[in-house]
């Protein structure tokens, strides 16, 4: 009888050890598996702070370049007699619109014409300039107009006048300057009617500052900016 009691206390530890070694095994897997989880964890958050610091260089780039071109554009045309303004944020340059037309026309005035001359070699010269051409994705001619009368109307007021900007600057008889060939595969011209106004300081619309013509440019990297821009509104 003792000798069967002995033997089943020997299965009982044996099963015992069995089972401790089998609990041991489990709890081993586990901590393998927090392991890697953590591991993967850490990877996935050294990956996103890569593509974070990827995303920043190329918008640190990008403002770098607009704000050296802005400052460009400013010293150059600081003393200049030309009714004008320059957007210290995007860099357009505002023209009112007896610079260039008369009023309700879209013909170059003969003292536009001179505005003109006196203006784009020296606008074209920088942006297309060795330093910024590589930047450059376009140059845009805007036309504006006040609030007085129909929208359809002064939307084709204002392409026209857009367009007669454009069409002056590349007409044969137009002064040569440099870059002019290369002007022709960047240039275009849009038509805005009063659908951007300029206000005065009672929240009212100016019509003298809201007829004008406006020159602007847009860099490569504006698309991936406007992307990336996208992205973090998803993350958000």
């Amino acid at each position: 009888m003792a000798r069967k009691r002995t033997e089943r206390s020997k299965d009982i530890k044996h099963y015992q050890e069995e089972g401790n070694h089998y609990w041991m095994s489990y709890s081993d897997l586990m901590s393998a598996l927090l392991l890697i989880f953590a591991l993967l964890l850490m990877v996935n958050m050294y990956g996103n702070q890569k593509e974070i610091e990827a995303k920043d260089k190329v918008i640190e780039d990008v403002i770098g370049v607009k704000t050296k071109l802005i400052e460009e554009l400013r010293q150059t045309f600081q003393d200049s007699n030309l009714q004008m303004e320059i957007d210290p944020q995007t860099g357009a340059i505002r023209f009112s619109n007896g610079v260039f037309f008369e009023y309700n026309s879209s013909d170059i005035s003969k003292e536009g014409r001179k505005n003109l001359e006196s203006f784009v070699p020296a606008y074209i010269g920088i942006l297309l300039s060795e330093e910024f051409r590589p930047h450059i994705s376009q140059i845009i001619i805007e036309g504006h107009t006040d609030d007085s009368g129909d929208y359809l109307y002064n939307l084709n007021l204002s392409q026209n006048r857009s367009f007669a900007v454009v069409n002056e600057i590349m007409e044969d008889d137009f002064p040569e300057f440099e870059y002019r060939s290369e002007l022709r595969d960047i240039i275009t011209s849009n038509g805005r009617s009063f659908s951007e106004p300029i206000l005065n300081n009672n929240g009212n619309v100016d019509p003298e500052k809201s007829r004008r013509v406006e020159f602007k440019f847009r860099l490569k990297d504006d698309e991936v900016i406007q992307k990336i821009e996208e992205l973090v509104r998803e993350d958000e």
